[in-house]
């Protein structure tokens, strides 16, 4: 009964998208299939932290990654948290639990000049495919939104007067992002074509397939990869690098950092200073050309 109210709490007061809430709920029936077999209860709402560090060893047998493991730990963290918060337990048995250590996994943004690289082969694009491809190439660029909030973009969310673009991030959480003149030029050009489709099954929705229905996420994937394996050598080659370019390059330029987070839609300045890395590299870079006592 704990896991389902737990369930209905992550969408319902959480925001949490579906996706998440399955994904919590599976490393709760994965922890409580663990216990019953373990230590014959069926409950896992009066559990100690030794019989969860257990559980942990058992993971790391299985052969999953630390941050695999520390994922599934996080849920059952969140799921104790909520008994903690609804009074249905006096302690958190997760309270003094240290994450395992990961390797930090450093992306490498794409390069300005593999970006306009990719932009200017797409130029002469005329075509319905070819036009959308463009948008969604400058869109990721311009705006640093994620894969699925491009994917979830309605027609509606686009106010080419304003020249903005309304965002539903994580947890339902609005943002609007400025658009800029060359964006909105391809985005009306898209939209000409767009409205000459034989049929339009999802209406509402911005980006569609040929045939008419809304884009999906591996579609996305699949059209970036593509592009930029014309002009990058970069093994990975996502819509996330894009955002990460986004980010990368506005701090190159001097952008604020909370800037910079409000245009993401992060929720702390933490998230965002992942980018800063890079920026440090090329705030380096300029020190030593510049300095009057830097080496050269």
């Amino acid at each position: 009964m704990s896991i389902a109210a737990f369930s209905d709490y992550l969408i319902l007061e959480k925001n949490y998208s579906k996706l998440t809430q399955v994904a919590y709920q599976k490393d709760l029936e994965l922890f409580s299939e663990f216990i019953v077999s373990e230590f014959e209860t069926d409950s896992i709402t009066h559990i100690n932290y030794q019989q969860i560090r257990l559980w942990i060893v058992h993971l790391v047998d299985e052969g999953l990654s630390n941050r695999s493991i520390n994922r599934k730990i996080s849920s059952l963290n969140s799921y104790y948290k909520f008994l903690l918060k609804s009074e249905q337990i006096e302690a958190n048995p997760l309270v003094k639990h240290k994450a395992l250590k990961t390797d930090k996994k450093v992306q490498v943004p794409f390069s300005e000049t593999e970006i306009e690289t990719v932009i200017k082969a797409l130029k002469e694009a005329k075509d319905y495919e070819g036009l959308r491809n463009r948008l969604i190439i400058e869109l990721f660029y311009a705006t640093g939104i994620r894969r699925i909030e491009l994917v979830q973009l309605k027609l509606k969310d686009v106010d080419i007067a304003n020249k903005t673009l309304k965002v539903i991030g994580k947890r339902n959480k609005e943002r609007f992002i400025p658009l800029i003149p060359s964006v909105v030029e391809t985005l009306e050009a898209y939209l000409v074509q767009r409205n000459l489709l034989a049929t339009i099954v999802d209406k509402s929705h911005l980006f569609l397939t040929k045939k008419g229905v809304k884009i999906y996420e591996t579609l996305v994937y699949r059209i970036i990869n593509d592009y930029f394996s014309i002009a990058s050598s970069k093994v990975k080659r996502s819509p996330h690098i894009i955002r990460h370019s986004f980010a990368t390059h506005l701090l190159n330029q001097g952008a604020n950092l909370n800037a910079v987070k409000e245009l993401l839609g992060h929720s702390s300045l933490a998230a965002t200073q992942v980018y800063t890395h890079n920026s440090i590299a090329e705030l380096k870079k300029v020190y030593a050309n510049t300095h009057p006592r830097s080496k050269k």
